[in-house]
């Protein structure tokens, strides 16, 4: 096709052949040795070794410097937590403390501050590969009623696939709970908002970016009414449903003081054992209850960093896998992290499974597929995380440029094993949203400049300093 007759195609029309990749993780098992086709917002081919595509071309992405992945799924995280990282008064604790020493620093965030740490995180895990993300919110201090609206509209600005979920908590410090009484909601308040959310925002945009979830935060937070009623409201809807669970012993305990039940039995209780929940953590439970989340499909989110960071103890994946349960990975809360990396993330897998298996039974391969396939089947998602025809054009390209890198044979285990950390291109719905490892969108200094400003700010206003 000549020239003028490739220019007169709208962009819809335009196939684009990513070309001669240095090497491909498919994440199915296919050969995609010499790059795929894209057509829109859709894969439409692979094409393998020596083979040249069927497709008729319009545009070409030279790769041959590149690994080319699907694009990365973050399947829990907190967004807003980007600004209390490596927070003093925070540092060194367990979970429970941790938690108490936080949560009146987060009762002061503001609509501004949310926006701008929403904007920030979404753009730091996309320079890692990230093109889908699932957030966590549940604080919802007076003013900030419509944080997950807010965040909708920075994913779609971004152009960035996320799967909200719609947190809550009931139980304040003087109901036996965890968090202050001025971040806690009514269960009517809850109910009526996450109804509102999925109808305004669940796959209703042109693209199918944004979807919502329902997420009352955990056991030790919320009442046994909000989680049975969510999961009414979320059958009812057919959206999924996410907590925190078996993240500690100390949670265990909780959970058998408070409901005389193991945090499983007590998920079971109130309707949440199904194909439609995923559970970030699931570090803490035992043989017969992995088998019983196998059986149920339900799924479980991988936060190795966060794990180490609050010494919380590791997650039994395979154990997980070989049961039935989908097994995805999460950056989780910027503030037990402390980053907001994804890439960085399937290295600390591998590294901290190594310490509970073998050195062939968790490989690099295991822990790519964890944040891809294992991630999109955490959060039902058939169309991404796979190259395959007919998913979404989502992908993360990583170049092997940096002194990491050098002297390495195998490209696949050298971006695990070396430590990769930034995309050098990624593609969201076949749109490119990073080019030569840079956010096209927008100032990337400007943006962090606002949110330092912003977290320094809610940390004053939390201790009653002004600067």
């Amino acid at each position: 096709m000549s020239t003028s007759a490739s220019q007169s195609l709208s962009h819809s029309q335009k196939n684009i052949w990513i070309k001669h990749p240095l090497a491909c993780f498919t994440a199915n098992n296919t050969d995609a040795s010499n790059g795929i086709v894209i057509s829109g917002d859709r894969i439409i081919e692979l094409v393998a070794k020596g083979q040249q595509p069927q497709s008729d071309i319009h545009q070409t992405f030279d790769a041959r410097e590149h690994v080319l992945l699907p694009g990365l799924i973050n399947t829990h995280h907190h967004f807003y937590q980007t600004l209390t990282r490596a927070c003093p008064p925070a540092l060194n604790k367990k979970l429970f403390p941790w938690l108490q020493t936080l949560y009146p620093i987060w009762a002061k965030l503001t609509p501004a501050a949310h926006a701008t740490a929403t904007e920030l995180v979404m753009v730091e895990l996309m320079l890692s590969g990230c093109t889908t993300a699932a957030d966590h919110h549940y604080l919802f201090p007076q003013g900030l009623e419509s944080a997950i609206d807010q965040q909708a509209e920075v994913a779609l600005k971004l152009g960035m696939r996320a799967t909200l979920t719609r947190g809550s908590m009931t139980l304040s410090q003087k109901d036996g709970g965890l968090p202050p009484e001025t971040v806690v909601q009514t269960e009517q308040q809850i109910l009526d908002d996450s109804e509102r959310l999925i109808k305004r925002w669940h796959q209703q945009d042109e693209n199918a970016l944004v979807e919502i979830a329902l997420a009352p935060c955990s056991p030790f937070s919320v009442t046994q009414d909000i989680m049975k009623a969510s999961a009414a409201l979320a059958e009812k809807y057919n959206v999924g449903l996410h907590t925190h669970l078996a993240e500690t012993e100390d949670e265990n305990n909780f959970c058998l003081k408070m409901f005389g039940l193991r945090p499983l039995d007590y998920l079971e209780s109130v309707g949440w054992l199904n194909e439609r929940t995923w559970l970030a953590h699931g570090i803490h439970f035992n043989d017969e209850e992995i088998l019983r989340l196998g059986k149920a499909n339900t799924g479980i989110c991988h936060c190795p960093s966060s794990n180490m960071v609050l010494a919380s103890g590791i997650c039994r994946v395979n154990e997980l896998k070989a049961a039935g349960s989908p097994v995805g990975l999460g950056v989780d809360g910027s503030a037990s992290n402390d980053h907001s990396n994804l890439m960085q993330e399937i290295r600390q897998a591998l590294l901290i499974q190594r310490l509970r298996y073998q050195a062939d039974e968790f490989t690099h391969l295991d822990a790519l597929a964890l944040a891809t396939a294992g991630s999109a089947a955490v959060l039902r998602r058939p169309d991404i995380g796979e190259l395959a025809v007919g998913k979404k054009a989502d992908l993360a390209l990583f170049k092997l440029d940096e002194p990491r890198f050098s002297g390495a044979h195998d490209p696949l285990a050298a971006l695990v094993l070396c430590g990769a950390s930034q995309a050098d291109a990624v593609m969201i719905n076949g749109e490119w949203t990073v080019k030569n490892k840079e956010w096209l969108a927008g100032d990337l200094n400007e943006l962090m400049a606002c949110h330092q400003q912003a977290a320094q700010t809610l940390y004053n206003a939390s201790n009653g300093t002004s600067r």
